[in-house]
């Protein structure tokens, strides 16, 4: 089985770095393989709405999002981690997560979905939300822990001190190898859910 972790954070070796790395041992010890795509410290325009990725099944500018696309494609699950700017996910990666789930055509529906927010102090729980809010859209399970997926840190190494956070960070790793786990020995035993054709309706007509 494979994760895969994007790291939304512009510093490599950063607060959001380390509370990943804290699930990627939880991963290892149980067999999952990790591959992390770091992305904070990249140039990631956001959606521009043109629709070209309707029609190529990719997205119209060819950067990282679409270099994560095939390895998005063949996760069984997926951890974004976001370090919190004013109260909310940096603007780096809700472009990033914006175009990589709209620009993608293949079904994300059953991958197990992981949102880690880092702050120095408050902001945690709203970012935790928006991120989950990709996942529910795409019909992927979420994850949870022990709490809401946040650590604290503010200097670079301070996440390591949030003891509770570095546990909850375990927990949530170990509760998303046991989704993933029986995820597929359901699809295994009985498929995928059946869908319904999507009913599209806007309110204005």
């Amino acid at each position: 089985m494979k994760v895969l972790m994007l790291n939304g954070s512009p510093r490599p070796n950063g607060n959001t770095s380390i509370a990943l790395k804290e699930m990627e041992k939880v991963f290892a010890a149980n067999g999952i393989e990790v591959e992390t795509v770091q992305f904070g410290n990249k140039d990631i325009r956001g959606c521009i709405a043109c629709m070209s990725c309707k029609k190529n099944g990719r997205c119209v500018f060819n950067d990282l999002v679409n270099e994560t696309a095939p390895k998005f494609a063949e996760a069984d699950g997926v951890v974004v981690g976001s370090p919190v700017y004013y109260g909310s996910a940096n603007g780096t990666t809700m472009s990033f997560l914006h175009r990589l789930f709209y620009s993608t055509p293949f079904d994300k529906t059953m991958k197990v979905g992981a949102a880690v927010a880092v702050a120095r102090r408050g902001g945690l729980t709203a970012t935790y939300d928006e991120l989950n809010k990709m996942f529910g859209i795409s019909g992927m399970p979420i994850a949870s822990g022990q709490y809401w997926n946040g650590v604290h840190g503010a200097l670079p190494g301070e996440a390591d001190k949030d003891t509770e956070g570095m546990q909850q960070m375990r927990t949530l790793a170990n509760n998303m190898v046991f989704l993933m786990k029986s995820i597929a020995l359901g699809k295994e035993q009985f498929g995928l859910p059946e869908r319904e054709p999507f009913d599209r309706m806007n309110f204005v007509r």
